[in-house]
């Protein structure tokens, strides 16, 4: 039998058992994803693999994150990354390397030529670490993504890294998600912007990133530049700040990602905000989830939306927006042909802000999917939602999980799912739907043939509804999920799902 794949993280698997599959390994000729991510190898295992990795010429893929690997175990991988000539990804994330070791994976960086994903997330290889990594990156020409995620890097790796970037031609993706690079390396990375050609994607979320060093960061957006994906979330943008990354986005013709979430971005940094987005042409994706945006900073976006062209992605979760910001949106997605996803999940939107959402669904045709979790819209919300369902044909997902909807809520929905055809995904979960809900739900589901996924958990779905809908799926075939866990489902109705879950296509959780 021809394997290509092993899966086996979370098995236990100590160094014992290790040795014995990395010897198989040697000989192995088929064999090129290997994941181990969460045993117990240890320094024997990885050294073991080291030896098999010397020999074996079809292995591409190598997970050994979080499995106790310490300084023998790492020596020996850069020495066999010295020679190996096929392994393509190598994860080490969450073991025990510092800067001694990292120092030594540098050294085979120098030389080798087959490594394209280096992972080594939640280590502690601190500056020194940093500092030689960086060295091998202005001589490596095959590495595209280097993980540095939560590693203790300082102002001198940051700098470091930074001034590696101007020579480095490979280097697509790098993430220091959960450092302090501090001055030294924003001032680093702000110069490499200048010449670096290649780097498309930079995570400097929950770095210590303030004052006039920052704004010289965002500034230098506006240059010629390559960067697609900027995260900054879990860092406080001051109104300067914001100021600055704004102005940037005015002009900036390569960025089409930006993470601020977590950056108490309030009401002046989303007027920026909302200016550059009027004329910047290039962002897709923006996410600005806990912020203190506010209905007026909802209102600012919504101008925005009605002349944005190239925006799809909207994230405004947890952001203090009411009924009033929410309509202001509303408005905007009458006009608005190119946004798919927005996400108002946390909000404090009630029936009126839903009832205004519901009206913009009868003439959108762009918006694909709909987060409302956790707001207030209840029944009567909902029951403006469902009329528009009737109408929208682009909708596919659905979110009202946490909305105080009750039977009344369900019903309407029930009535809409009989004749909707777009809707694949309806997330009703923690909310106070009973037997009667789902009754009408499961007569809707007789009907609907193209709902994929119903989430009912956390309701209080009895035998009667737990029943009625296990009858529906006698007359629906099409493959479903079913999530009814956390319901008042007793034995009859659970022997119910139980039956028809076996005998149909069916994901039914109870």
């Amino acid at each position: 039998m021809i394997i290509g794949t092993i899966l086996a993280s979370s098995q236990k698997i100590g160094s014992n058992e290790a040795l014995a599959l990395f010897e198989k390994l040697k000989t192995n000729s088929t064999l090129t994803t290997l994941d181990l991510w969460y045993n117990s190898i240890g320094d024997l295992g990885a050294l073991a693999v080291a030896e098999a990795l010397k020999t074996n010429s079809t292995l591409t893929t190598l997970n050994l994150g979080r499995n106790l690997i310490g300084d023998s175990g790492v020596q020996a991988l850069s020495g066999a990354l010295k020679t190996n000539s096929t392994l393509t990804s190598l994860n080490l994330g969450s073991n025990k390397i510092g800067k001694k070791e990292a120092q030594a994976l540098s050294e085979a960086l120098k030389t080798n030529s087959s490594l394209t994903t280096l992972i080594l997330g939640s280590n502690k290889i601190g500056d020194d670490g940093a500092l030689a990594l960086a060295e091998a990156l202005k001589t490596n020409s095959t590495l595209t993504t280097l993980n540095l995620k939560s590693n203790m890097i300082g102002g001198n790796g940051g700098q470091a890294l930074g001034e590696a970037l101007k020579t480095n031609s490979t280097l697509t993706t790098l993430d220091l998600h959960s450092n302090s690079i501090w001055i030294k390396g924003l001032l680093a990375f702000s110069d490499a912007f200048k010449t670096n050609s290649t780097l498309t994607t930079l995570d400097l979320t929950n770095n210590t990133t303030t004052g006039k060093i920052a704004s010289m960061l965002f500034e230098s957006l506006k240059n010629k530049t390559t960067l697609t994906t900027l995260n900054l979330g879990n860092k406080s943008i001051k109104d300067d700040e914001a100021q600055a990354l704004f102005e940037a986005l005015k002009t900036n013709s390569s960025l089409i990602t930006l993470d601020l979430d977590y950056s108490s971005i309030g009401g002046n940094g989303t007027q920026s905000l909302a200016k550059a987005l009027k004329t910047n042409s290039t962002l897709t994706t923006l996410y600005l989830q806990n912020n203190s945006i506010g209905d007026n900073g909802a209102q600012a976006l919504s101008e925005a939306l009605k002349t944005n062209s190239s925006l799809t992605t909207l994230d405004l979760q947890s952001n203090s927006i009411g009924d009033s910001g929410t309509q202001a949106l509303a408005e905007a997605l009458k006009t608005n042909s190119t946004l798919a996803t927005l996400d108002l999940w946390r909000n404090s939107i009630g029936c009126n802000g839903a009832q205004a959402l519901a009206e913009s669904l009868k003439s959108n045709s762009s918006l694909t999917t709909l987060y409302l979790q956790n707001n207030s819209i209840g029944d009567s919300g909902t029951q403006a939602l469902a009329e528009a369902l009737m109408i929208n044909l682009t909708l596919t997902t659905l979110e009202l999980r946490l909305n105080l909807i009750g039977d009344n809520g369900a019903q309407a929905l029930a009535e809409a799912l009989k004749t909707n055809s777009t809707l694949t995904t309806l997330e009703l979960q923690n909310n106070k739907i009973g037997d009667k809900g789902a009754q009408v739900l499961s007569e809707a589901l007789k009907a609907n043939l193209t709902l994929t996924t119903l989430e009912l958990q956390s309701n209080k779905i009895g035998d009667r509804g737990a029943m009625a809908l296990s009858e529906a799926f006698n007359t629906n075939w099409t493959p479903i999920t079913l999530n009814l866990e956390n319901n008042l489902i007793g034995v009859n109705g659970a022997q119910m799902l139980n039956h028809v879950s076996k005998t149909a296509i069916r994901n039914i959780s109870h």
